[in-house]
């Protein structure tokens, strides 16, 4: 990523992480019934995953990405949580395919930013965890939409 889209980008991945543990430790008292998938997802996706991506072209020290490919991908990968966060949150499964086309295209972006990575370990290792976020989107939204499905 460009330079400022890579720092903010780390930064708000690190921010969600926090938040993520905020929610994990009034999600038992608070009696959320969602809670810990909230949890898990704010630190894993929201944060850890955009960590990575957003530190990928000091990892991968491949060849420079566009500014505006890097605030792309940044927006994409944050409207694509926010969509599937509330999607999820609110048994709204139109609102979570949305998000999880946007976080597709996010991750589309930062395969294809791999292409001439120097270091070819670390573009195996981030181009197999792409490969897991985006087989996990479809199956997440699979159960997103069974979860929806009223009794009976």
């Amino acid at each position: 990523m460009s330079g400022s889209a890579a720092h903010v980008g780390y930064g708000t991945g690190v921010a969600f992480i926090v938040l993520g543990g905020l929610v994990a430790a009034v999600t038992g008292p608070l009696q959320l019934d969602r809670g810990s998938w909230l949890a898990a997802y704010l630190v894993l996706v929201c944060g850890v995953a955009q960590c990575a991506l957003s530190d990928r072209q000091r990892l991968l020290t491949g060849r420079p990405i566009p500014p505006r490919r890097s605030w792309t991908g940044f927006a994409c990968w944050n409207g694509g949580n926010t969509l599937v966060m509330a999607g999820s949150l609110t048994t709204a499964p139109l609102v979570t395919d949305l998000g999880g086309i946007a976080l597709g295209c996010a991750l589309a972006f930062a395969l294809a930013d791999t292409r001439g990575a120097r270091r070819r370990v670390h573009a195996v290792v981030f181009r197999t965890v792409c490969l897991v976020l985006l087989v996990s989107i479809p199956i997440g939204l699979t159960l997103t939409h069974l979860r929806t499905v009223p009794p009976g």
